[in-house]
C-alpha cells in the first residue's frame, strides 16, 4: 500500500500525529492542576461551598484529561525506538537522562498523590488533601520542566561532546539542562498551559451563564478565568517576544522561516503581515507588509540589518509555508485572547461581566482558542527547526530507523485509528460533563465502583456467602 512513499516522511507524520493528540492533554491539565490547586485554597481560606462545588466539578474532568494525556505520552516514548533508532542511539546518552528525571521527579510525585487528589478528600484532613492536590500541581510543573529542558536541548543544544561512536554526551549537565533557549520556552508553555485552562473554564462558565447568569458557580468560574485571560495574555505575548529574540540569536533560519524573509535587507526588513510563501521560487506572493516594522520588533531599531533565507543553502531551509502560517495562527490567537480579556475587564468595570451576552458567546467561542495556539506554536517549533533534529548538528533523515515504508505506514494507520476512536469517546465525555453545570453539594470522582475483573468475587463477599451457608 505504501510502496514508493518516503519511510522518513511518514515516520515524521506518525510523531506529529501522536504528538500533536498529547500535547493538548498537558497543556490542559498543567493549568487545570493549578487551577484546582487555587480553588481549595479558596475553599480553605472563606469556607465558602461554591470553591469546593468548583474544585470537584473541575477534578473529574481533569482524571479524564489527566489520564489521556499519559496514555498518550508513552506511545510517543515508544517511537523513539521504533522509528527514531538512530536518533536514540546518537542523543540517548543526553535525552535519555532528562526523560529519565521526568519519571524519577514529576511522575513519582504525581503517582503518589493523584490517588488522595481523586478520592481522598473525605478519608485524610483536608489540609492534607490540600497538600496531594498542590504536590500534583507541583508535579505537572516537574513534568513541563524536564520535557522542555530535553526538547530545548534539541532546539539550542549546549554542554555536550561527541564521543568517539558519534554519539552526543553530556559534558556539563548544567549546560544541557539550562541550554540557551530553556528558560524562555519553559516560560512561553507555562503560561500557554494557564491561558489554555482558563479559555476552557471561561467557555464552560460563559456557556452556562448563557442558559442562566444566576447560576453561583457558572459566574465565579468565570469571573477567575477572565481575570487570567486579562492579566496574563499581555505577559505571555511579552514572553513570546523574548522568545523570539533568542530564537533570532540561536536559531536564525527559523526566523526566516517565520517572518518569510526570504531576501536579506539591509536598511531594514518589512513585518510581512499576510502572503503565501513560494518556497521554489524564493519569493513570498502577495505579500501584505509594513515597512521597515520587521527590524523594529527584532532588533528595536528600523533601519537594522536582517538576513535572509538568501543567505542559507537551500538543503537547510525548513518548510517555510507551514512556519510562517503556524506562527500568524498563534500570534494571531495570542492578540484575540488579550481582545477577550480587556473586553471582559471593561464589562467588569462597568458592572455588566455576568449580563453581557456579546463577551459570553465570544468567551465560548474562544474555548478552543489555547488548544489551536498551541498546536501552532509546537508547529512553528518543530517545522522551524527542520531539517535537523538536533539543530544544527544531527539531520533528520540521519535520524530515522533502517525501516521500510510500509512498515512505518500500516503504524500510522492503526495510530489514526485507535486515536480516533479512543480519544474521540474521551473528548465526548469530558463535554458531557461540562454541558450540566455545577451544583449544590458537587461531588468529586466516586470511589464506592467496585475495581475488579468480571467474575471474581472479594474475598469479604465469598466469606460471607459461606457463612450464610
Amino acid at each position: 500500500m505504501f510502496e514508493g512513499w518516503d519511510a522518513v516522511v511518514l515516520a515524521r507524520a506518525q510523531f506529529a500525529f501522536t504528538m500533536s493528540f498529547h500535547i493538548i492533554f498537558p497543556a490542559f491539565s498543567i493549568g487545570l492542576a493549578s487551577y484546582l490547586a487555587v480553588l481549595e485554597a479558596l475553599w480553605l481560606a472563606t469556607g465558602r461551598e461554591v470553591f469546593i462545588n468548583l474544585f470537584n466539578y473541575w477534578l473529574k474532568i481533569f482524571a479524564v484529561a489527566f489520564g489521556m494525556g499519559v496514555v498518550s505520552g508513552i506511545v510517543m516514548s515508544y517511537q523513539f525506538g521504533t522509528n527514531w533508532s538512530a536518533f536514540s542511539d546518537k542523543t540517548g546518552p543526553v535525552i535519555g537522562p532528562l526523560m529519565a528525571y521526568e519519571v524519577l521527579t514529576a511522575f513519582f510525585l504525581e503517582a503518589g498523590f493523584l490517588g488522595v487528589m481523586l478520592f481522598g478528600l473525605e478519608r485524610v484532613g483536608h489540609r492534607l488533601h490540600f497538600l496531594a492536590t498542590l504536590m500534583v500541581a507541583i508535579g505537572t510543573l516537574i513534568s513541563a520542566f524536564w520535557i522542555l529542558s530535553a526538547n530545548s536541548w534539541m532546539q539550542t543544544p549546549a554542554g555536550y561532546a561527541i564521543n568517539a561512536d558519534g554519539q552526543f554526551v553530556a559534558a556539563d549537565w548544567l549546560k544541557v539542562i539550562f541550554n540557551p533557549s530553556f528558560p524562555y520556552r519553559l516560560v512561553h508553555m507555562v503560561l500557554a498551559a494557564y491561558l489554555t485552562t482558563a479559555l476552557v473554564v471561561g467557555a464552560v462558565g460563559a456557556y452556562h451563564l448563557l442558559r442562566d447568569r444566576h447560576l453561583a458557580g457558572p459566574r465565579v468560574m468565570f469571573s477567575m478565568a477572565m481575570w487570567m485571560a486579562t492579566l496574563v495574555a499581555p505577559i505571555q505575548i511579552l514572553a513570546g517576544d523574548q522568545h523570539g529574540l533568542n530564537t533570532l540569536e540561536h536559531q536564525p533560519t527559523k526566523i526566516m522561516a517565520m517572518e518569510g524573509h526570504f531576501e536579506s535587507h539591509k536598511d531594514g526588513a518589512p513585518l510581512i503581515l499576510f502572503g503565501l510563501p513560494n518556497q521554489t521560487a524564493g519569493k513570498v506572493d502577495y505579500a501584505v507588509e509594513v515597512p521597515k516594522l520587521g527590524s523594529l520588533i527584532l532588533k528595536h531599531s528600523l533601519d537594522a540589518p536582517l538576513a535572509g533565507l538568501d543567505t542559507v543553502p537551500r538543503e537547510n531551509w525548513p518548510p517555510v509555508p507551514i512556519t510562517f502560517w503556524s506562527f500568524r495562527i498563534m500570534v494571531g490567537l495570542g492578540f484575540l485572547i488579550m481582545g477577550l480579556g480587556l473586553f471582559s475587564l471593561l464589562m467588569r468595570l462597568r458592572g455588566k461581566l455576568y449580563e453581557t451576552r456579546l463577551l459570553h458567546m465570544f468567551a465560548l467561542a474562544m474555548g478552543p482558542a489555547g488548544f489551536i495556539a498551541v498546536l501552532a506554536g509546537w508547529i512553528t517549533t518543530e517545522t522551524g527547526r527542520q531539517p535537523f533534529t538536533v539543530y544544527g548538528l544531527l539531520r533528520t533523515v540521519e535520524s530515522a530507523s533502517p525501516l521500510a515504508a510500509p512498515a512505518v505506514g500500516s503504524s500510522l494507520i492503526a495510530f489514526i485509528i485507535v486515536y480516533f476512536a479512543v480519544f474521540t469517546a474521551g473528548v465526548i465525555y469530558i463535554l458531557r460533563l461540562m454541558a450540566s453545570p455545577p451544583h449544590h453539594g458537587e461531588q468529586g470522582p466516586r470511589s464506592d465502583i467496585p475495581a475488579r475483573a468480571a467474575g471474581i468475587t472479594p474475598a469479604a463477599g465469598a466469606a460471607a456467602e459461606g457463612g450464610a451457608r
